[in-house]
């Protein structure tokens, strides 16, 4: 029988790997070469106490989305891969999709969802560990949807005592709302804190 991923996809692997602070990222939708892993200084958190988010979710209540977590886990994950239609930059491959379908499956990967009309308009995805949760990647098709859909993962996490939102890397719009930048030492200690 083929390997369906490499044995450092293997969720146990993967969740060892979030432990001590590091990601993975593949390259190219049909990558089979080793898995490159990333522990970025500085490093992206989104606080979870930052004042944007509640605005945002203020703001996002008039909009006609409908909020859910975990519905759509495979869909979501498809469409962040599709969302760089640069194949070359594609960093969520086909082994990726099966890898994090399984983390998902034990309860260690999760999606935040935002509908409208029935229809997917944006979602997010991730890994939960202790009080840390690690978000890979997200997309968004409609105006508003990507910002609410962070914002309301964030007040969700926050609400169930979570302490840590890592976002990996930092970017205009994810500062917009909130998001700084810590050194890669701040991040480890925070991560430990996350995972007692």
């Amino acid at each position: 029988m083929p390997e369906r991923y490499p044995a450092e996809l293997e969720p146990g692997f993967l969740l060892r790997a979030y432990a001590a602070g590091f990601f993975p990222m593949d390259h190219g939708r049909r990558a089979r070469g080793r898995v490159r892993w990333y522990a970025p200084d500085p490093r992206a958190i989104l606080p979870l106490d930052a004042p944007r988010i509640d605005r945002t979710l203020r703001r996002a209540r008039a909009l006609p989305y409908e909020l859910r977590i975990d519905t759509a886990f495979t869909e979501v994950m498809r469409r962040c891969a599709r969302w760089n239609e640069n194949p070359a930059e594609v960093w969520i491959s086909e082994r990726f999709c099966k890898a994090y379908g399984e983390l998902h499956a034990d309860g260690h990967a999760h999606s935040f969802e935002a509908f409208a009309d029935g229809q997917l308009a944006a979602g997010l995805y991730g890994i939960a560990l202790g009080r840390a949760f690690m978000a890979e990647s997200m997309f968004h098709e409609r105006p508003g949807a990507g910002s609410l859909v962070l914002a309301w993962s964030a007040a969700h996490l926050r609400d169930r005592g979570f302490t840590l939102y890592d976002i990996q890397m930092q970017s205009p719009h994810l500062e917009r709302l909130g998001a700084i930048e810590i050194s890669a030492a701040d991040y480890e200690w925070r991560l430990r804190d996350a995972l007692r």
